[in-house]
């Protein structure tokens, strides 16, 4: 009779499908396998496997395909980010990787695959800014393969994303915001225009504020929270991106002026719906009290204010470009727009807003000029 076969050892079989299976035993008992066509090719695997077992690398079964992992992994993502980020994986593994690669067994997920994962999805007409997203996403999934032992190495180490193409933002001058200002001119929504423009807030920060973070006296608003819309779940109110999106903005005279004929006209909408109004307090609302949708702000309202007006059709975020380049080149220290916009860091705005640099150190010079001249 033979004797036991011992761990770190490993067999090759026959499976009742034909198929030829290597197996081999850990020291902790697991047992990873191994399938092939061929008795030649399964005991090639075997031979690979115990040699990387010997090397200390992680020995993987090629039983798990792609698909079947990240399908796992968004799950333990799920509850460990926001829901806006979870639908972007979900929505990049879904569209971009699994049609491509889901197939494939992660133990054999190579970088020459990873590598035309790429190349295809740029082919399909995707932009390189969703295909760095695609590798983002791929990347975080191996390294927690890896770091579980699923995978020997992170295939996506070794291959170079395409250069990313950065979106060329659109920035009204002082002028066309005085245009656009003008004719909001009595709109609903006047007062959340007029604040986009004049600090630079995100449209979730703005969409979320409730009149309980206003203090018209002190001309002062609080970001306490961004409003994000959850599929399943409707709106849902979040914290701020970071901690430093958690913060106070002044606002200027106009602003404030413009949040009083707002309160006043809201007022009037609450009295004239009675017990159908919402009160949820919030200080930007549809006609019955409830959080505004995004996109319907975006297509609904500013966008044919733009028309109307003759300017050039920009998105709601290119608001906050436009407050945070006006600013800087009135002279504003960076600092100072960095906190006002709710950056983690100054360097992300003297990254964002580089172009306004020039004219400021020209401002500078001309500054020092004057002190040296007297």
């Amino acid at each position: 009779m033979p004797a036991k076969r011992g761990n770190n050892e490993g067999s090759v079989t026959r499976r009742p499908d034909g198929r030829w299976e290597a197996r081999i035993t850990l020291e902790d008992g697991k047992r990873k396998s191994f399938y092939a066509k061929t008795r030649q090719e399964a005991a090639r695997k075997l031979a690979a496997a115990l040699r990387d077992h010997d090397a200390g690398l992680p020995v993987v079964g090629d039983k798990q395909t792609l698909g079947q992992y990240l399908a796992t992994w968004l799950d333990t993502m799920r509850p460990n980010v926001k829901p806006k980020t979870y639908r972007s994986y979900e929505q990049l593994v879904r569209v971009h990787i699994l049609p491509l690669v889901g197939d494939v067994p992660l133990s054999k997920v190579g970088a020459q695959q990873v590598q035309l994962l790429y190349a295809k999805r740029l082919e399909a007409g995707s932009s390189t800014t969703t295909v760095h997203h695609v590798h983002a996403v791929l990347h975080r999934a191996l390294a927690t393969a890896l770091r579980l032992g699923l995978v020997q190495r992170n295939v996506c180490d070794l291959v170079d994303p395409p250069r990313m193409r950065h979106y060329e933002m659109m920035v009204l001058t002082a002028p066309q915001v005085r245009t656009l200002l003008q004719a909001a001119k009595g709109h609903r929504l006047e007062a959340l225009f007029v604040l986009a423009l004049a600090t630079g807030m995100r449209q979730g920060e703005l969409l979320a504020l409730k009149w309980a973070d206003v203090d018209l006296e002190a001309a002062t608003v609080t970001v306490r929270a961004t409003l994000q819309h959850v599929r399943g779940r409707g709106f849902v109110f979040l914290p701020p991106k970071t901690k430093q999106s958690r913060r106070k903005v002044a606002l200027p005279t106009t602003v404030v002026e413009a949040l009083h004929q707002h309160h006043a006209r809201q007022l009037n909408e609450r009295k004239s719906l009675g017990l159908a109004w919402e009160d949820m307090d919030l200080v930007f609302t549809n006609q019955v009290g409830r959080p505004l949708d995004g996109v319907n702000v975006l297509r609904r309202e500013l966008h044919p204010l733009l028309r109307r007006a003759g300017l050039p059709v920009i998105r709601f975020h290119d608001l906050r470009h436009t407050a945070a380049t006006l600013l800087l080149s009135q002279g504003v220290n960076a600092k100072v727009v960095s906190e006002m916009l709710g950056h983690s860091d100054i360097s992300i705005t003297l990254g964002i807003y580089a172009h306004v640099l020039p004219d400021m150190q020209q401002h500078a010079a001309e500054a020092m000029n004057r002190i040296l001249e007297g």
